[in-house]
């Protein structure tokens, strides 16, 4: 059990009775509220100690930020902290579970917003890159943080492996545009069905004859897609609809059972590779989805839908 200081700020227990439920996304393209970017010159500039990064341990993209940050080196650089996993209309929280805002010492990650933009009426949603120099939020675009935290920190971190080389990034962004959107979007009819379904057999072609997506060395293609992969195998099967590769979706050629092979990386988040290098590797709880949030169709299986 976690030992907390009496001095901590921690959100009241998600009470949807008291509260009520947050409102549903429309969708998986929501907008993001702030998109900064890092860069040489700009008004975000990458020094150390200066951002953090607020994620959620049920969302593939904070997922992906974390394996980003570690394969980058940037575990003393660009802190990172966790929100609770359940809400209700008060939306994202911190609590006992994953501890309290290191940062700031907010109770819920709407203070977060509303320090950068007073009033503001968007969603409040993970990840999201926060500036401890100008305190405010930099981006919630998880996208382009990502990308920021495995270009923009070179001279600082010592990385494992550069996970958006230069020679690369129009093939990661064209496989993410091909295979990634319709992957995360999951299965809501017969349409996307037919074409998660292709989807997976362009993933099996494609690894029956290199070890990653664009050959031998993992890239963040490989890294976008497992973070969303590996959850239509997690948790127990308490909805069937949750779990479309095991009850819904037949699996890709030579993928059953157990982890997909997508982006060719092990389980226990042990990313091939690393443990070579003598670094350790990303220390994640087992990915997990909690109760299908109000306003998500039952027969929707993105994972993307908890992270806004």
């Amino acid at each position: 059990m976690l030992k907390l200081s009496p001095a901590s700020h921690l959100a009241s227990p998600a009470d949807t009775a008291t509260y009520g439920e947050y409102p549903a996304a429309r969708g998986l393209d929501t907008p993001p509220g702030f998109r900064g970017r890092i860069t040489e010159d700009g008004p975000f500039t990458a020094r150390p100690f200066r951002y953090h990064v607020y994620g959620g341990r049920f969302c593939p993209d904070s997922h992906r930020l974390a394996i980003v940050r570690e394969l980058a080196g940037l575990q003393d650089i660009v802190t990172m902290s966790y929100v609770d996993g359940a809400r209700d209309g008060r939306g994202w929280a911190f609590r006992e579970r994953y501890g309290p805002d290191p940062v700031n010492g907010f109770t819920l990650l709407r203070e977060a917003y509303e320090a950068t933009e007073e009033g503001f009426a968007g969603r409040v949603r993970v990840p999201a890159l926060w500036d401890r120099l100008s305190c405010r939020v930099v981006s919630d675009d998880a996208r382009t943080i990502g990308i920021d935290l495995a270009t923009r920190f070179g001279h600082l971190g010592r990385a494992v492996v550069e996970t958006y080389p230069a020679g690369a990034r129009h093939r990661i962004e064209d496989i993410d545009r091909r295979l990634g959107a319709t992957i995360r979007h999951g299965v809501a009819d017969r349409a996307h069905r037919a074409a998660l379904l292709d989807a997976f057999e362009q993933l099996d072609a494609r690894l029956a004859r290199m070890r990653f997506l664009l050959g031998r060395v993992l890239t963040d293609a490989d890294i976008r897609l497992w973070v969303t992969l590996v959850r239509y195998d997690a948790g127990p099967q308490r909805h069937p609809h949750d779990q479309p590769r095991t009850a819904r979706v037949p699996a890709p050629v030579g993928v059953r059972p157990g982890p997909v092979r997508a982006a060719r990386i092990p389980p226990h988040h042990r990313l091939r590779g690393v443990h070579r290098t003598g670094r350790a590797p990303a220390r994640l709880e087992r990915p997990h989805r909690p109760r299908v949030q109000p306003g998500l169709s039952p027969h929707d299986t993105s994972p993307y839908g908890f992270c806004r």
